[in-house]
């Protein structure tokens, strides 16, 4: 257990309060994050919301307990309305590109997983899809139906949430107030507006690409009973953890808490709530629908480390909304770069640690922000400040910079130093980049991209830091 540690504090989204964390079956923990609907690539906002349990976990990991991390792949039943009407987003996806679900959900399943591994995010334990899952999520349904939770209209079956008295707890809803304000999109024969489907039918004259035989007829599940049937799966009943962005509190996370309790006769399901919040651009939230979509992509075509946008990410409290710019994460990418320098210096310098104590008092800061319902900015700062401490040795520096990488993920251990060296004097190379910053800058980006891949087959390595771009040899 690293010193300042002892005492892990996490926000409840539930309780609306930050209490000392306690594990059900210690040393066991188990976390279940909402993963992505894979239909399109995974924009920034949602990489954030995998980046925060990505910190939780690597923090309980740190405190000794044996975590499951089970993330999903939605790849059947989320409809473009987030709610019960209009199309299944993968299915409307293949429709418009000529290819079948099932390798749309292919395609943009392996983008995430290699996005999570360019964020530096740990492998889940478990990554379960949701049409490889129905017998679990008809099961649900089934104790549902049998415990009187549960109705039939034409075109699927249906959560009855008068039959759960805590349905509006969770998100602290007014039911009253749902039922005029448009917060779900209305299937008229409903009984109440926040009534969720559970199973939908096949439309009579519609071909779908993934349906399945069911006691209801044959159809497809619902977006919420997904992610509630593979959580118990591989979870159990109750377990501790259920991460997700602040968006899914008052419809998804609602109606997955409302089903579940009602399925499993347990109250709560889950320990602790912890939600991300929005990451913002331009003061808006990121959307795939208003078309400002910006992904990991974007950010390695503008020359950044995606590590930057870890850092970046890592530079905000998680329940704190975060103004994307790119100025912002060029800062990141150049305080990132220096600290990498700064410990790739203190690791080859070799040597054994002389003063064990001054180690631990920068350890336990570290640790005790990150106890602190994961105060990542404090921990960060922390870092930072020790990789330059005049008050630590190189052994001592690489000493707290090795444990912190085990929650910052930068890959301190086997990173190499990305500080420029001393070969930006070449006349030539000079006058090279200088030739793709002025095409950059009259926007002539075929140009600009020339210069740079004729500088890489050369090995020199083109980095844009905020006050212009330097170069170094690249290392092979």
């Amino acid at each position: 257990m690293p010193p300042g540690l002892e005492d892990l504090r996490l926000y409840d989204t539930r309780t609306r309060s930050v209490r000392t964390f306690e594990a059900s079956a210690p040393p066991a923990v188990g976390i279940y994050t909402c993963g992505p609907t894979v239909y399109a690539p995974q924009h920034l906002g949602n990489m954030r919301s995998q980046l925060v349990p990505d910190v939780l976990r690597r923090v309980l990991l740190a405190a000794e307990y044996e975590v499951t991390y089970v993330t999903n792949i939605t790849d059947v039943g989320h409809l473009v309305s987030d709610a019960d009407e209009g199309e299944d987003k993968v299915e409307q996806a293949a429709a418009a590109s000529g290819r079948t679900a099932t390798e749309i959900a292919a395609h943009w399943t392996e983008q995430w997983a290699t996005d999570r591994a360019r964020l530096g995010c740990l492998e889940p334990d478990v990554l379960p899809k949701a049409a490889s899952h129905i017998d679990e999520q008809i099961a649900m349904v089934e104790a549902l139906e049998r415990l009187g939770h549960t109705y039939v209209l034409d075109d699927g079956v249906y959560f009855d949430v008068a039959s759960h008295p805590r349905y509006a707890e969770f998100a602290h809803l007014d039911l009253a107030e749902l039922a005029t304000s448009g917060r779900v999109e209305r299937v008229e024969e409903k009984r109440h507006p926040a009534d969720f489907a559970l199973w939908k039918r096949t439309a009579p004259g519609v071909v779908r690409q993934q349906e399945w035989d069911s006691p209801w007829g044959r159809g497809f599940p619902g977006w919420h009973i997904e992610c509630s049937a593979m959580a118990t799966r591989y979870l159990g009943s109750r377990f501790d953890i259920h991460t997700g962005g602040v968006d899914h509190v008052r419809v998804h996370h609602t109606n997955e808490v409302a089903q579940s309790e009602c399925a499993l006769d347990v109250h709560p399901w889950v320990g602790w709530w912890v939600h991300t919040e929005f990451l913002d651009l331009g003061g808006a939230k990121m959307s795939k629908s208003k078309g400002d979509v910006l992904v990991v992509d974007t950010l390695v075509e503008r020359g950044l480390d995606p590590l930057a946008f870890r850092y970046f990410t890592l530079q905000a409290h998680y329940r704190q909304q975060q103004a994307f710019t790119f100025e912002a994460v060029q800062a990141a990418d150049t305080a990132l770069r220096r600290l990498i320098g700064h410990a790739v210096a203190a690791r080859d310098a070799g040597g054994a640690v002389t003063d064990p104590e001054r180690v631990d008092a920068y350890r336990r800061r570290f640790w005790a922000a990150l106890g602190d319902d994961l105060n990542t900015s404090q921990a960060l700062a922390v870092a930072s400040e020790a990789s330059k401490a005049d008050d630590l040795g190189p052994a001592e520096r690489w000493a707290v910079l090795a444990d912190a990488d085990r929650v910052l993920g930068f890959g301190l251990a086997d990173a190499r130093s990305p500080l420029p060296d001393d070969s930006g004097s070449d006349e030539r190379i000079d006058g090279l980049v200088a030739e793709r910053e002025s095409a950059r800058a009259a926007r002539d980006f075929a140009t600009a991209d020339r210069v740079r891949a004729e500088l890489a087959a050369e090995g020199v390595e083109i980095v844009d830091t905020p006050t212009g771009p330097t170069w170094r040899h690249r290392a092979d």
